[in-house]
């Protein structure tokens, strides 16, 4: 109910503040005059905008599952396995969530994450490389951090935010290319239907829009983890959390064995890069989050 009444919200927000700039600008008068109905418009950027975001989220556990192989612990077959799950379980009970499903996957790459469609179907997988690499008190801290994830609703709340700016993207885009296709056509009255110059100015526009609507995406994920590494802290105090993140930036300045079957899917990482992390970045440097943890107050 929360997250049904969280997404009505987001809609209703998205279409007072579009229509808010389009009444300001004149640009309902600029559409209306060329029989373009601008609700309409907004009302197809809104469909589009949130079809692709909700179905990937929908997908997530599937997605992960599928390219990772990962292999679901149901019946813990060793005492790492049942230590795995009974610390999840633990966890997630502190955090007041479902308990998530539990999965290995085989990969000599140090790494976990978590996904799924809500907090009570969600997902915690964790490599072969991070249980072989890490003392199981760095293991925990890394627990923390993705049952952290699940409980902020981080999955949710990513894909409304990618479903605005995906609405804006195209409503814009829409928007500015009939501007441009009026400019090229010399803005003859007679000339109503979109050419050339639409088809163009769109397909540019969202590009360029689409590259800004990313730097927010990365803003806002680096942020998430700065949450995540101060959730699992309150979960189980600093220590395990700081020991994991030493240990990973130990793996990454050394030879990190890196696990390429979907880079696409960068959202299924725990680490950021040493140094300072770039616009693009979807994760902050290793060496920021251990000093905003370090200065985090409890």
């Amino acid at each position: 109910m929360k997250r049904i009444f969280l997404l009505v919200l987001t809609n209703i927000a998205v279409i007072a503040v579009i229509t808010l700039i389009v009444n300001l600008l004149g640009v309902n008068h600029f559409l209306s005059a060329r029989g373009i109905d601008y609700r309409q418009l907004l009302a197809f950027s809104l469909v589009v905008g949130f079809a692709g975001s909700f179905i990937s989220l929908g997908i997530s556990k599937w997605m992960a599952k599928s390219i990772y192989q990962i292999h679901p612990i149901e019946n813990p077959s060793s005492e790492a396995e049942t230590w795995l799950v009974e610390t999840v379980r633990s966890l997630a009970a502190k955090a007041r969530i479902a308990m998530p499903e539990v999965g290995i996957y085989d990969s000599p790459e140090v790494n976990a994450f978590a996904t799924g469609p809500s907090r009570s179907n969600s997902l915690v997988a964790v490599s072969s490389g991070l249980l072989r690499t890490m003392r199981r008190d760095e293991v925990e801290g890394v627990l923390g951090h993705e049952i952290t994830h699940i409980s902020n609703g981080d999955m949710v709340t990513m894909t409304l935010l990618q479903g605005v700016l995906n609405t804006f993207v195209i409503f814009l885009s829409y928007v500015i290319a009939f501007f441009i296709d009026r400019f090229l056509s010399g803005n003859r009255e007679d000339d109503r239907g979109p050419g050339f110059g639409f088809m163009i100015g769109q397909f540019v526009c969202q590009i360029l829009l689409g590259c800004l609507a990313s730097l927010v995406v990365y803003a806002y994920s680096r942020a998430r983890e700065y949450r995540a590494d101060a959730g699992s802290a309150r979960l189980l105090g600093k220590a395990p959390m700081l020991a994991a993140l030493r240990r990973l930036k130990e793996i990454i300045e050394g030879d990190p064995i890196i696990d390429d079957r979907s880079p696409a899917l960068s959202a299924f990482k725990i680490s950021g890069k040493p140094g300072r992390a770039s616009l693009t970045a979807d994760h902050p440097s290793i060496d920021d989050r251990i000093e905003a943890l370090e200065k985090l107050q409890l």
